[in-house]
């Protein structure tokens, strides 16, 4: 994210299952963190330019997830993988829990 000009605040290396409750993102949506933007949860492996048009567009929505670590998501794109990639969705939670697809990767 740093390098797609976010600044990181402060980091808690101390689970998330509270911070996903709190905000919103139900435990089937998980992943490996949670970050609050402007008001908006992003759950895992989101890429910057889904975080992006979030905050352009202001959607009512609680915010975004990418469920599990899909290989070529964002961080899951190393040299250790090989150039493969897993197709994978990111999820758009209404405030209400009910989860859509917002963006397809292949």
């Amino acid at each position: 994210m740093t390098s797609n000009g976010f600044a990181v605040g402060k980091i808690h290396n101390d689970g998330n299952d509270a911070a996903r409750k709190k905000f919103g993102i139900g435990i089937q949506y998980g992943s490996c963190h949670t970050a609050l933007i402007d008001g908006y949860a992003f759950e895992g492996h989101v890429p910057a330019r889904d975080v992006v048009r979030v905050l352009k567009e202001r959607p009512n929505i609680a915010g975004l997830t990418v469920p599990g670590m899909p290989i070529g998501s964002p961080g899951m794109d190393g040299p250790e993988y090989k150039g493969k990639k897993d197709a994978y969705d990111v999820l758009a939670i209404q405030k209400n829990g009910q989860a859509q697809v917002y963006h397809h990767y292949n």
